[in-house]
């Protein structure tokens, strides 16, 4: 017997024309569910100053509805912040589809969430070549603006981005969605269901993103961008929080 909340879960994710094929909506409580998450661990990239642990609630955990993930000024490792970066890697791939991430940001200068996937084989042919899909990107010191970037090979060596931006001004009080169509076609991203960025198919020799990609969400703590205007320790902690992943591959 499928029960109301089993048909209300149904058509709440429903969407014409995709497919859901993988979510989570957070239904749990605890640590983020390990059959969907793995985590990045250490001090990662980007010269940023947190420490990323591994099954620590503190830094990531499921609470009435909502994946919080949590950045803390704390002595950890050598150091002075810790935080979380979870992803499907190993988990869950895919190559094409909407995905769907429903959020709100913290309000911390130096704090820099970010929605983002990697081609799953960057450890084989590394990055940029793998690609880099940054579905949200904020850093507090350009406060309410939501940055999209893609990231890919350039000819003759090296890598090109391309992005751009739009302002959203309750994002630290308030969940949006943040969601990228990923086609042959090319990228579109949108916030709301607003379209903001397009970043069309550019040939065969220049396109990286043909390829299984996995997501990532973190939040980091300075770093070349983030820590552009320093920290303010007197906002720690702070948090990102999540309201739901969802995937879909487009309907035939």
């Amino acid at each position: 017997m499928i029960t109301t909340l089993a048909v209300l879960l149904s058509v709440q994710v429903s969407k014409p024309g995709w497919k859901l094929v993988w979510n989570d909506e957070f239904d749990r409580s605890g640590l983020p569910n390990p059959r969907k998450w793995g985590y990045e661990v250490g001090l990662i990239r980007n010269k940023e100053l947190q420490f990323y642990t591994n099954g620590r609630k503190e830094n990531a955990r499921v609470e009435d509805g909502k994946l919080i993930i949590e950045a803390r000024k704390e002595d950890f490792k050598g150091s002075q912040y810790t935080s979380a970066s979870i992803n499907t890697l190993g988990k869950f791939t895919f190559e094409y589809g909407r995905v769907e991430v429903r959020a709100k940001l913290p309000k911390a200068l130096g704090s820099w969430p970010a929605i983002w996937m990697l081609g799953e084989d960057r450890g084989v042919v590394g990055w940029p070549r793998c690609g880099e899909i940054d579905i949200m990107e904020h850093v507090q010191h350009d406060p309410a603006m939501i940055h999209a970037t893609v990231h890919q090979s350039k000819d003759g060596g090296g890598y090109q981005s391309k992005g751009d931006k739009v302002k959203i001004d309750d994002y630290a009080d308030a969940f949006h969605v943040y969601t990228v169509e990923w086609k042959k076609s090319g990228l579109e991203f949108f916030v709301d269901d607003k379209s903001y960025f397009t970043y069309p198919y550019t040939g065969p020799s220049k396109w990286t993103f043909d390829r299984k990609m996995y997501l990532l969400l973190n939040l980091a703590i300075g770093g070349s961008w983030g820590g552009q205007k320093g920290v303010d320790d007197s906002a720690f902690p702070c948090r990102m929080e999540v309201d739901y992943v969802r995937i879909y591959k487009e309907s035939k």
